[in-house]
């Protein structure tokens, strides 16, 4: 059996009973398309095969490619990719009449970036179930005003509805792992909650205003917003990040992107 490798990230999942809650919760059916993200020694592989799904997984770690490979039993719809999911746009797995399925238990020192690359173009998707570690849930479905606000929360309530559904101790994982962790359903809006020109605005307006967290409105996007330009979409100068909602953000977006079409129009 394939020893778990710290650089990687591998916590394997292991307690058949947590299996079956996230099999309940994800409700598989048959043919439908998934993409599992880092199936490690195939622990939900194997229950989702069963389920007669189309599967692709990207694994990164060439051994266990190797070894899901070796496992695959006739007539499965098994796909296994050796690479680094960052790599492979979701566009390659989604099917042509869309409902692609996402399901992974990613690793803990990669899981924002690969959060940010999942949910990056939701059209064709149907939703991700994913096991994290319970502070980046949190800090998912944070609301303004709390310290786990941050631009995490801000882009993926733009893109979709975050519900944490049940916790997972680390005795189920092996190695165990020295925090909690927390499985999580996200689902594409049908429509955005709030309309943005162009969400390039919005990610640049959101990582400045948060990079200096600290810092209030008017200095820390400074350069790319003067404080008139805060005050003319109802923004207070001297408020920081977290006490502006996703609705504050957008309107501040929008603001940024009607200047760059002056700019260069």
């Amino acid at each position: 059996m394939t020893t778990p490798r710290r650089r990687f990230g591998q916590n394997f999942l292991r307690d058949t009973n947590v299996v079956q809650q996230m099999l309940a919760a994800i409700g598989p059916r048959a043919n439908q398309a998934f993409l599992e993200v880092g199936p490690g020694r195939g622990a939900l592989t194997a229950p989702l095969l069963d389920h007669g799904v189309e599967l692709s997984a990207i694994e990164i770690d060439r051994d266990l490619a190797a070894e899901l490979m070796r496992r695959q039993r006739p007539g499965s719809q098994l796909r296994v990719i050796e690479g680094d999911a960052l790599r492979y746009p979701l566009s390659e797995f989604i099917p042509a009449d869309g409902g692609l399925r996402i399901v992974g238990n990613l690793p803990y020192n990669l899981s924002t970036p690969l959060l940010f690359h999942l949910t990056q173009a939701m059209q064709g998707i149907a939703d991700l179930h994913l096991l994290l570690q319970r502070e980046v849930v949190t800090r998912m479905a944070a609301s303004p005003g709390s310290r786990d606000y941050g631009r995490l929360s801000v882009m993926l309530q733009y893109r979709c509805q975050v519900d944490g559904l049940f916790e997972v101790p680390p005795a189920a994982f092996e190695p165990a792992p020295k925090v909690t962790s927390r499985f999580v359903r996200l689902r594409p809006h049908v429509s955005p909650p709030t309309a943005i020109i162009n969400e390039g605005c919005l990610g640049i307006v959101v990582a400045r205003a948060f990079g200096q967290r600290r810092k209030t409105l008017r200095n820390a996007l400074r350069g790319l917003l003067e404080a008139s330009d805060l005050i003319a979409v109802d923004i207070d100068p001297s408020a920081r990040a977290e006490q502006i909602d996703l609705a504050g953000f957008a309107r501040l977006a929008n603001r940024l992107a009607e200047q760059t079409v002056r700019k260069h129009g």
